[in-house]
């Protein structure tokens, strides 16, 4: 039967093939588990959560022919050679959420903000009010896909939510700059106000040497005092950071740090320093992530409104709050540019917010995919940062297999040719673009990516 809903869905694929993806309207929300995307985009293939790890599905991370993709009950390693073949290689039960990961070489470093009885795989969740109990990173020796070795584990101030390398420009070293924050005066290990950092020095040729050698303090003015409010209007204190992006060539990080987004000074990996900080007192509730374009000359910042677990992609919420933030850096300060939000309202039953993504390594272009929980898959153009220009999307209706906002896609990356997507509960989807202003990507092959930690891709030409 040809219904509303694909006749809309045609006005908006025509729409792309012209440049402009449409908004849809409010009651336009497809059935649940429908698939709809622009016609530019592919559902190559999807794998399904493995039933061994009995949570929803977290972060990725890529190294040569692999995809690693995190689980709050350990994580996953896939054989994406032939990403229409993806497959599942092997899976690590090592409960501890959210497992957000990085691999470097022949390790994987996966951060645990759960409050644990002890650092193992056999570990139990125990109050964080215990002195003993446990969180931190966990490192695995990765070398043999099929068997990977836990050999090391490193405790942090108030665990570890996400987790950034920073290579040595000898190539001796790692370093990890941890993130975390919400200290509270009952944890002996995560104590107010928590301004601070926690970086882990990783000895290439002794990993389970790996230590925290620096805590260094960001916001020795306390940062952001935050705005206590009811949601959706309350604004994030700053106490720590959710996420850091680095740059290591260009020597810069950016820090997305609940109240506050900060530029810093990485050339020294072991002292980094705040060199910009920047506040949006209007729109944003809490500084979720940061992307940098190839260049290191602007900031994507997101604002994870409502915490993921909210439906904020609606009339209500309306498009600045719960999205991206484009900021050109100008003189080593962040100067604001536009903000940018789908424009698919989702169900009530939806989560839906600006979550985590990647460069599409086009030249001349800033083009950037993403994922936005039950929102989908979305591509944006932002060369011109203060016009930026959604170009292709995928999504499926609510997510009718688990309760009610809590599924969708956590993270989006492009890597080598594919778009990979982690969803809660539906397991690993690829995606193919196929577009005139993405398609010179396909020529331009990573050895690996890390999101949180950026290397300049070659610009292959026209």
């Amino acid at each position: 039967m040809f219904s509303l809903r694909r006749a809309l869905t045609l006005v908006t694929a025509v729409a792309a093939m012209a440049g402009t993806v449409l908004p849809a309207q409010a009651a336009d929300v497809p059935a649940p588990g429908e698939i709809v995307m622009s016609p530019n985009i592919q559902h190559v293939t999807n794998v399904p959560k493995p039933e061994a790890l009995a949570d929803i599905h977290t972060d990725m991370a890529f190294q040569g022919d692999y995809a690693y993709v995190g689980n709050y009950y350990g994580f996953s390693i896939y054989d994406i050679k032939r990403p229409k073949r993806t497959s599942l290689v092997s899976s690590v039960v090592c409960p501890g959420g959210q497992m957000d990961m990085s691999v470097y070489g022949n390790l994987l470093f996966g951060s645990v903000d759960s409050s644990r009885n002890d650092d193992s795989c056999n570990s139990t969740s125990q109050p964080a009010s215990v002195k003993e109990s446990w969180e931190g990173i966990r490192i695995f020796d990765v070398s043999d896909k099929a068997n990977p070795k836990y050999i090391k584990s490193v405790e942090t101030n108030c665990g570890s939510h996400t987790n950034t390398l920073v290579p040595d420009r000898k190539g001796e070293n790692v370093y990890i700059y941890v993130s975390s924050y919400s200290p509270n005066a009952s944890f002996p290990d995560c104590q107010p106000p928590h301004d601070l950092i926690s970086i882990i020095k990783v000895p290439l040729s002794d990993p389970t040497a790996a230590t925290v050698i620096a805590t260094p303090n960001l916001f020795p003015d306390g940062g952001y005092g935050g705005v206590s409010q009811p949601y959706p209007n309350g604004k994030s204190a700053t106490t720590g950071c959710h996420d850091i992006t680095a740059y290591p060539e260009k020597g810069i990080a950016a820090g997305a740090c609940m109240g506050d987004g900060i530029l810093l000074d990485i050339r020294n990996p072991e002292q980094p320093k705040v060199t910009a900080t920047v506040r949006d007192e209007t729109n944003f509730a809490f500084w979720h992530s940061a992307t940098f374009n190839n260049d290191g000359t602007k900031v994507i910042f997101t604002d994870e409104l409502g915490g993921g677990t909210r439906a904020t992609c609606n009339e209500a919420i309306g498009p600045n709050r719960g999205a991206n933030a484009y900021y050109d850096i100008v003189n080593g300060q962040l100067q604001f540019r536009s903000y940018f939000k789908i424009s698919r309202h989702q169900a009530d039953t939806e989560n839906c917010v600006a979550h985590n993504g990647s460069l599409i390594p086009v030249k001349g272009r800033d083009i950037m995919v993403q994922a936005w929980y039950q929102g989908g898959i979305s591509v944006v153009d932002f060369t011109d940062s203060a016009h930026p220009q959604e170009i292709a999307f995928f999504e499926r209706g609510p997510d009718n297999t688990a309760p009610a906002l809590s599924g969708g896609f956590w993270s989006a990356y492009y890597y080598n040719g594919y778009i990979y997507g982690s969803d809660f509960n539906l397991g690993l989807d690829v995606l193919k673009i196929n577009d005139w202003r993405t398609n010179r990507a396909n020529g331009v092959k990573m050895r690996s990516l890390n999101a949180q930690t950026q290397t300049s891709y070659p610009e292959h030409g026209h």
